[in-house]
């Protein structure tokens, strides 16, 4: 298919000479990218397939009922559209010329003059693609949609099913992933569907709802401090989360998961899965590999400079989870959070502008912050640099964290009334059954290009599609 050079005129005449940076990805890294750069002499064109910027560590209570999806996403025109030197366009970047310095999108190639990529991550499932329709993963708002629709609907039939085991599989749910994602939705799930349970359905009994958390490594949050780890697994089981640690996912199919652990194989019967287990990075980090021999990790991710720049290619840069930067005093890269994506995307984005006025900018350095995990209401763990904090002060300093980080002002209002509405009254607001059966799943994003419609000359109602 012939390809069309997209010219668009600058915002403003004057800008027509400025330096044209393309940044490719609206998340973390995109988001303060551009907030560095606005109203600066540079021409910003900020191009993401969805119109909004997701806060993805909340997506968890979007499948459980506590937050609309409103509460976590917030539309980039608003966010950095207002700035005279930044367009934003919608559309997903599916190749890159480095040599001409264009990226395609919409059927277009779009020049730049600087390419900041920040397209963040995606779930694998480790080769078996086959899965993801009967276990939805968690990085998307339609697949926090689809995770809340399933578990709702198996209550709603649980009600009307007088057979005691089939209830029992209705009301069972197993997340696949031990991790901060994964443990934070089993504690969520399961909190929603013991209060549902007691205050909402009739027929249903309580102790028939089960959550069991899967995960082959030996211990929940195994990237945290083990005694983190304890309190939290202690947790999940108090609130009647079953662990099934050790064991692997050997096969999925409706309604079962099979299991091989050190006792062999074992099959569980659950009418929702959910998978939190596996992160890859954008395809753009290999398509970016084969385009200009950067070499990438085990992940999909770019192994980057220490200015976050592609070997040969300084003009282009990855941030975010589409890079592997290595360049910190352990040598180990830095971990896929919010907190380093916020923190590479205001770096590079200032390193530009200091390089375009023919200045240097100290090193890149990644203050920790540390790392946290909401297990259940008024309880979280937290890693602050060595320091550990569980229960009520490590929720709060969750609480405060996350509201912290959240770009838009309107959202972190509406996120802290319904967080002290539900735990005043632990009424969750976002119980809706919306769409059809796996509508959420395999959704298209990018541009839709509207058909025009004409009546052919001489003709009484003959329409014509162009």
């Amino acid at each position: 298919m012939e390809r069309f050079f997209l010219e668009l005129d600058p915002p403003e005449e004057a800008m027509r000479a400025w330096p044209h940076v393309v940044v490719v990805g609206g998340g973390f890294a995109g988001l303060k990218a551009c907030h560095v750069l606005a109203r600066q002499p540079v021409r910003v064109t900020l191009i993401d397939k969805r119109n909004f910027n997701l806060f993805q560590p909340l997506l968890y209570q979007v499948a459980s009922g506590l937050v609309s999806e409103a509460d976590v996403a917030s539309p980039l025109r608003q966010m950095v559209g207002h700035a005279p030197n930044i367009q934003i366009l919608l559309g997903e970047v599916v190749d890159i010329d480095p040599d001409a310095r264009q990226v395609e999108f919409n059927g277009q190639r779009y020049g730049y003059d600087h390419l900041l990529l920040a397209t963040g991550s995606g779930s694998t499932y480790f080769g078996r693609e086959d899965w993801r329709p009967l276990a939805p993963p968690m990085k998307i708002l339609e697949h926090a949609d689809e995770i809340r629709r399933r578990l709702l609907m198996a209550l709603e039939e649980a009600e009307q099913t007088p057979d005691l085991e089939r209830r029992r599989f209705l009301q069972t749910v197993v997340v696949v992933g031990a991790g901060p994602a994964g443990c934070e939705l089993a504690g969520s799930l399961i909190e929603l569907m013991h209060r549902a349970v007691r205050r909402d359905f009739k027929q249903l009994r309580p102790e028939l709802c089960k959550v069991v958390l899967v995960d082959v490594v030996d211990r929940v949050l195994p990237t945290m401090a083990p005694e983190l780890s304890a309190d939290a697994g202690r947790y999940l089981e108090r609130a009647g989360v079953e662990l099934m640690l050790g064991a692997k996912v050997e096969e999925l199919a409706a309604g079962r998961v099979t299991l091989r652990g050190l006792s062999g194989l074992r099959e569980l019967e659950a009418a929702t899965i959910c998978w939190t287990a596996g992160v890859r990075a954008s395809r753009l980090g290999r398509l970016l590999a084969e385009r200009t021999g950067c070499p990438v990790d085990r992940g999909g991710r770019l192994v980057v400079e220490p200015d976050f720049s592609l070997p040969g290619h300084p003009e282009i840069r990855a941030l975010g989870d589409l890079c592997a930067y290595a360049h910190t005093p352990d040598g180990k890269p830095l971990p896929g959070m919010a907190g380093p994506a916020v923190q590479m995307g205001g770096w590079v984005a200032r390193d530009l502008l200091a390089r375009l006025r023919g200045e240097t900018t100290p090193p890149f350095r990644w203050l920790d912050l540390g790392s946290m995990a909401v297990i259940g209401p008024w309880h979280a763990v937290a890693d602050l640099r060595g320091r550990h904090v569980t229960g009520l002060a490590g929720w709060v300093l969750w609480a405060l964290a996350h509201l912290a980080f959240i770009p838009d002002t309107e959202n972190r209002i509406a996120l802290f009334s319904k967080w002290m509405w539900q735990i005043a009254t632990r009424q969750r607001t976002a119980l809706l059954i919306t769409g059809r059966p796996d509508q959420h799943l395999g959704v298209d994003v990018g541009l839709f290009r509207a058909e025009r419609c004409r009546l052919e000359p001489g003709t009484a109602g003959a329409i014509t599609l162009t």
